[in-house]
């Protein structure tokens, strides 16, 4: 006898934002369906993956995390072009050194750095404020103009200080990461003030904020599930792709920064599955953009993804 194989029929589907211009832009979003379930619609844009620069050298990654950019650590521009010869789809450089109790550099002198990373690269770029929202307001604009046509990605708005960010993405042609603390309410409130702007929904990018493996994943996985969920079924304000920081967060675990501990079993494999557990598995919850750290795990999780698209 046959078997029917029920399907669930959606009605709506995630809004296609795209980043960079030229020959290797990425597209993200588009899916009329669950996370790999292809039967039942589409996923015209497969799960695409960052890697991070520091525009200045980062002075609490581990070892095993500095060593594959140890000869470029020093210099920004260099390091951009290893992440791409490491296979990631999108550079994202953090302005560390915009942080008012550090260096504070200057939006000028940031745009410098930004420009010439810009330049150095084929791939699109991702650009991370300080996490300060008063002195990220203050140097996005400054930079969102020095970039303006190449179509970056700024992150993050909130919303504190969603307005000069956003302004500058419409004035300047680029994108925005919308970022709001694991609430689903939240981020539609602070979608509905952007669009409120003006700015398009092909241009917004969620950031419902994410915990790593063993740190609260099981809460940003059903946050990210109900996202998809309610694109899928009409709800057009939460109806754009998803972006995770994963090597912000799975770096801080202490299962991937502490070596000592014998009984955790063998560090090396353990840090870098520590991160890429936590991308494989935030994929199946539905996210579209993975921002990474480590080129094993960004291997890793790009293998996995060769066996399942099959």
């Amino acid at each position: 006898m046959a078997v029917e194989v029920l399907k669930e029929k959606w009605n709506s589907k995630v809004v296609e934002v795209t980043l960079g211009t030229g020959d290797k832009t990425v597209t993200l979003g588009g899916d009329s369906t669950l996370p790999f379930l292809t039967f039942e619609g589409e996923m015209p844009n497969p799960p695409r993956f960052a890697l991070e620069v520091f525009d200045t050298p980062p002075t609490d990654w581990p070892d095993i995390l500095v060593e594959p950019f140890k000869d470029v650590i020093n210099d920004p521009v260099a390091w951009a072009k290893k992440c791409v010869e490491y296979g990631a789809d999108i550079v994202a450089l953090r302005l560390v050194s915009a942080h008012p109790d550090g260096q504070n550099r200057s939006g000028a002198e940031l745009a410098e750095v930004c420009k010439a990373v810009a330049d150095a690269i084929d791939v699109p770029l991702m650009i991370i404020g300080c996490g300060v929202e008063e002195k990220d307001a203050e140097i996005f604009p400054v930079i969102g103009e020095a970039l303006s046509g190449r179509n970056c990605l700024l992150s993050s708005a909130t919303k504190d200080n969603y307005k000069p960010i956003v302004a500058t993405c419409m004035v300047h042609g680029h994108s925005v990461v919308a970022s709001a603390p694991l609430d689903i309410n939240l981020s539609k409130q602070l979608n509905i003030m952007i669009m409120e702007m003006n700015l398009a929904p092909n241009r917004i990018i969620m950031d419902p904020l994410i915990g790593a493996l063993g740190y609260g994943i099981e809460y940003s996985y059903s946050i990210i599930e109900r996202m998809r969920l309610g694109a899928l079924t009409g709800d057009k304000i939460l109806a754009m792709p998803v972006v995770c920081f994963i090597g912000q967060e799975a770096w801080k675990a202490k299962e991937a920064k502490d070596p000592e501990v014998a009984e955790w079993g063998d560090y090396a494999l353990r840090a870098i599955h520590w991160e890429t557990v936590t991308t494989v598995a935030l994929i199946q919850a539905g996210g579209h953009l993975f921002v990474m750290r480590h080129p094993k795990s960004l291997a890793e999780v790009k293998e996995h993804l060769k066996r399942i698209l099959k």
